[in-house]
């Protein structure tokens, strides 16, 4: 049955891959719109922002990286709710599928895409004068942070797509999470620079914790004050633990919304 799953939602994202060619859009949105937050940022923000023992342009990179993963809950959860609105998944009920394919299909083509992304972002962080200081090993440990961390969103996005069915209403509970999980964080500048009421729910915001972590891998300036929450202290484990955690109670969940969704 395994087998069977994999090979079916392989297939489907082959398809959704596909897709692209008559979308082309949605290729120019994963990597122009990086490139345009990171000259947004880094040059009309940056000469306005201090960083604690580093430059803003190595700062923010990992910042914007977190935001486009955080954009996945919007894109996969609209596709899931277009597929719902135009019958797609009544032909997929219709076909001898493997249980878990679609939505397995659905977050590995977004997968794909949110790497797409990273190399994108990636090109432009290192025309501004980004790099990488923590050695190979953990440049690959951080962008592997990162994808698990858009993974877990896709699959977020799917379940919201799952339950509202609509994609209007997925775009906009998904702007309301997204939104004050990335500007009430230390994504865009440091914690210490929000007033002091605010500062103790940017640094225990997850988003500043991820965040961080990959700063920490890539041996960029963190904008840290001297004694930071417990998350931002430990920002590599804490970030990994949350990530898995959340994927634990996301893909049931999804599965779960697919299995009421398909049988309607």
């Amino acid at each position: 049955m395994t087998t069977y799953v994999l090979s079916d939602a392989l297939a489907l994202a082959g398809r959704h891959m596909r897709h692209l060619k008559r979308a082309p859009q949605r290729i120019l949105s994963i990597t122009l719109m990086p490139i345009m937050f990171v000259f947004l940022f880094g040059y009309l923000f940056g000469s306005s922002m201090n960083v604690p023992e580093g430059d803003y342009h190595e700062y923010i990179m990992a910042g914007i990286f977190t935001q486009m993963m955080l954009a996945g809950v919007i894109n996969t959860g609209v596709g899931v709710a277009e597929d719902l609105s135009n019958g797609l998944v009544d032909r997929f009920r219709s076909l001898p599928m493997g249980r878990g394919s679609v939505l397995l299909g659905r977050t590995l083509s977004d997968l794909v895409l949110n790497a797409i992304s990273c190399v994108a972002m990636l090109s432009v962080g290192l025309l501004i004068g980004w790099r990488i200081h923590g050695g190979p090993l953990k440049a690959l440990a951080g962008f592997g942070l990162l994808l698990l961390l858009g993974y877990a969103t896709a699959w977020l996005g799917s379940l919201i797509g799952l339950l509202l069915r609509h994609p209007q209403a997925v775009n906009s509970v998904a702007m309301v999470i997204t939104m004050p999980l990335t500007f009430l964080s230390a994504t865009f500048y440091p914690a210490e620079n929000l007033p002091g009421w605010l500062r103790p729910v940017a640094e225990w915001n997850p988003v500043s914790t991820l965040t961080t972590g990959m700063r920490e891998l890539w041996g960029n300036p963190t904008g840290n004050a001297p004694d930071p929450a417990f998350p931002l202290r430990h920002p590599v484990l804490s970030s990994l633990i949350m990530v898995v955690a959340l994927l634990v109670v996301v893909v049931p969940l999804a599965n779960r919304a697919y299995e009421r969704a398909a049988a309607r």
